[in-house]
């Protein structure tokens, strides 16, 4: 059983960031690890952590999701918790997967605003400052509530009204820069060089600051952050086959990057686990590379058997793009790449849903008692 929890403690790491342009939801650890009704079990279990990813990505209907996860210090010695989960959460603290805080506050709240992405909590919207943060009101769908029932964990939005979809990373006032925390060991915010910090990470993939009366802070540190110039370009990219959302990634202007069945190249999208028959053959090893340029974002063909761009995401032929290799288009903002019929690959809100019905969990491993779920 030790071996399947710290499988599940594995597939729950792989669904963490802080990376604004990849998560897709916020929220709180020390919260969800202690919601005992999720899985009628311990006092305090990080594998409930595994359920809300899983209750996310069906609510959401995509596969792979990540979220941004906010945790008080206080659970890193949190002795309800197993000596191998304690081990585990201070390790996603120390590289920067989840994001620690002095006090939390209404951080769930900042990071959401800043953001544009939905909230996970238990906490009424009644009790929330909502003055504060406008968007609790008039935006459903973005605060949702974590529901143990017979068929497993569903959320469901805490404001009536038709569901607005998450705007994404809004990239100005203070997302629009970068910040160096004065701590160089700061996982999130540390000095170029240091012993964590923007060496470990995507340039640009900051979480946002803190903010104190107007200062930009560190969350895990409480000291004022400095100004490090301009964020880098970013454009955040999903790639849907069959039909269904299977994972998003982002082009920085610090390199292309290469997406194809196989690509062996560094930080290359693999498609092979989601091709089959004709599509299997026809998509190449590395098979189109993303490039972003001066604010463009373009593609170009490397594969053998060439590549569709869909101009506005039309069926229509006449609006169909043919590149062979070595050919490049720069994509508009709604230009679909389709290495092969079914395959595609756009920018986030190009499509109304993630398609998935069922996505994969990352529960699969776990122990039967840990998803034990309360009668109603």
């Amino acid at each position: 059983m030790r071996f399947e929890v710290s499988k599940v403690l594995d597939a729950i790491e792989r669904r963490l960031s802080t990376d604004p342009a990849l998560a897709r939801g916020v929220v709180d650890l020390a919260e969800i690890i202690r919601y005992a009704d999720l899985d009628n079990g311990r006092p305090a279990s990080v594998l409930r952590l595994g359920l809300v990813v899983d209750a996310l990505a069906r609510y959401l209907a995509e596969e792979n999701i990540q979220v941004y996860a906010v945790v008080d210090r206080r659970v890193l010695s949190d002795a309800d918790l197993t000596s191998n989960e304690r081990m585990v959460v201070r390790r996603w603290a120390d590289d920067g997967q989840v994001e620690v805080v002095q006090k939390l506050g209404d951080r769930l709240l900042e990071v959401a605003g800043l953001t544009g992405l939905p909230v996970v909590t238990r906490v009424p919207v009644e009790r929330l400052p909502a003055a504060q943060h406008p968007w609790l009101l008039n935006e459903p769908g973005r605060l949702l509530a974590p529901v143990p029932g017979p068929g497993g964990i569903a959320l469901v939005p805490r404001v009536k009204g038709p569901v607005k979809p998450a705007t994404g990373p809004r990239y100005t006032g203070v997302l629009a820069r970068l910040w160096h925390c004065s701590e160089g060991n700061c996982p999130a915010f540390g000095e170029p060089g240091g012993l964590f910090g923007d060496v470990t990470r995507r340039p640009g993939a900051q979480p946002p600051p803190r903010m104190r009366q107007g200062v930009p802070t560190c969350p895990r540190h409480d000291s004022r952050l400095k100004d490090a110039g301009p964020r880098p370009p970013a454009e955040a990219l999903v790639v849907r086959v069959d039909g269904v959302v299977r994972t998003r990634f982002v082009v920085g202007a610090d390199g292309p990057v290469v997406v194809g069945r196989a690509p062996t190249e560094q930080g290359g999208v693999m498609l092979g686990p989601w091709l089959s028959g004709e599509a299997r053959r026809w998509v190449s090893r590395s098979h189109v590379r993303f490039d972003l340029r001066g604010g463009q974002l373009t593609v170009t063909d490397v594969s053998t058997n060439g590549t569709s761009v869909l101009r506005n995401g039309s069926d229509d032929e006449d609006d169909e793009i043919s590149l062979n290799r070595d050919d490049t288009h720069r994509l508009g903002p709604r230009d679909v790449v389709e290495p092969h019929p079914g395959v595609e690959i756009a920018r986030p809100g190009q499509w109304a849903s993630g398609g998935a019905v069922n996505p994969s969990s990352v529960m699969a491993e776990a122990p039967t008692m840990a998803m034990k779920i309360v009668p109603r």
